[in-house]
């Protein structure tokens, strides 16, 4: 079905939005990419031209592959010259009222076969299809940034979504060389749902004393091999962005387990939001700042010693472990899913569940009681932690 068309429209040419376009010219799609004026248009194009500058450098395309991506992509203020577009793909603001906006213009000059596409990571694809009348004709298509580079694209369906509309997105997904995943709609879908939480634990593990900033991002690195620590890559995200997404998860969900680290909510507040702002857990553009002083208090040195029956990495990994057999358990998403995902949207050497299956469930949730008969958190093991406990005792 891919092949019967050929031309696609980008409504937000940010950093992300660029990366799509990129991404679609690359893989032989004629692109137009709509921004809200001449000046947001140019920068657009810098993005465009700076990524493929940067390919081209590196030897990873030719000067002729570099103009060819470049001419199959016009940039226009003009909503409207999106006419004869095939598929569309949003990637403006999270912010519903623009999604309304943009959604509304797509569905009245968009022709009546167009699948529309958002890219949103933390909005509801079925209450943005709603705005619309073509419900089954809209799909999330959760790209991560840098879109040129990273390979995960989430395909979101909402109750509504055609079968076929699913299917075409999985077949463009594939096409423009990324790996789908493809889930329904819910809060924060497979990826961000596993890893913000992950990170708020370490904001809540920094908050409440029980470790310094660099333990908790060598705990990470080094009991999993993750590719940088939990504060480290809130920094990256955006400190906003996380509160954002566990806001959203506890709207949907209501459960302790979503409740936003008080800290990351005053440090949102006070402007800290990481790179972006130049200071986070971290500080940027000066010299590298001291490593911290150790916690001292007796629960962060039994922590430290293991006295209580786990460790840092423990604390840090045993519940995103369970988060994601939480989530294959409720039957959201298939174990290489999620794998799947977190490896190639996160950049995992190795999943959650082939972590969780490399320690055994028993020892996953023989942490989670330690830690909850500690009284440093009330976790439970979610059935299939429980269920895999009871199989390998």
């Amino acid at each position: 079905m891919v092949q019967e068309f050929n031309k696609v429209g980008v409504v937000g040419l940010g950093t992300m939005g660029a990366g799509i376009a990129e991404v679609f010219a690359r893989a032989g799609f004629t692109v137009t990419g709509v921004e809200i004026d001449t000046a947001a248009v140019e920068r657009g194009r810098g993005h465009i031209a700076a990524s493929l500058g940067r390919a081209r450098d590196k030897g990873k395309i030719t000067q002729e592959e570099h103009d060819t991506i470049l001419a199959r992509i016009a940039l226009t203020t003009d909503r409207e010259d999106l006419g004869d577009a095939d598929f569309v793909v949003e990637a403006v603001p999270e912010r519903p009222d623009i999604k309304r906006d943009v959604f509304t213009d797509l569905d009245r000059i968009c022709p009546p076969g167009t699948i529309l596409a958002t890219n949103t990571s933390s909005l509801s694809v079925t209450e943005i299809a709603a705005l619309t009348d073509r419900p089954g004709l809209v799909v999330g298509l959760h790209f991560f940034n840098p879109a040129p580079v990273m390979k995960l694209v989430e395909v979101v369906s909402t109750p509504s979504t055609d079968p076929d509309t699913a299917a075409v997105a999985e077949e463009v997904a594939k096409r423009i060389g990324k790996t789908p995943v493809s889930v329904g709609d819910r809060a924060g879908f497979v990826a961000n749902a596993l890893l913000v939480p992950y990170i708020n634990d370490a904001v809540s593990l920094y908050e409440r004393r029980l470790a310094s900033r660099e333990e908790i991002d060598a705990a990470a690195t080094g009991g999993a091999g993750l590719p940088m620590g939990p504060l480290t890559l809130a920094d990256l995200v955006g400190l906003d962005v996380c509160l954002a997404v566990m806001d959203v998860l506890w709207e949907e969900f209501r459960t302790p387990r979503y409740a936003a680290a008080p800290l990351l909510r005053r440090m949102v507040t006070a402007g800290m939001l990481g790179r972006k702002s130049g200071r986070g857990f971290y500080a940027y553009g000066g010299p590298a700042p001291a490593a911290e002083e150790l916690p001292s208090g007796p629960i962060a040195q039994s922590v430290r010693d293991g006295s209580l029956g786990f460790g840092l990495a423990d604390l840090l990994l045993a519940p995103h472990m369970d988060d994601a057999l939480r989530m294959v358990g409720d039957g959201y998403a298939s174990a290489v899913d999620v794998d799947t995902a977190m490896r190639f949207g996160c950049g995992y050497p190795k999943g959650p569940v082939e972590l969780s299956e490399e320690r055994g469930g028993a020892e996953v949730a023989r942490v989670l009681r330690a830690v909850a008969d500690a009284g440093l958190a009330p976790y439970a093991p979610s059935p299939l932690t429980a269920k895999a406990a009871r199989e390998n005792a």
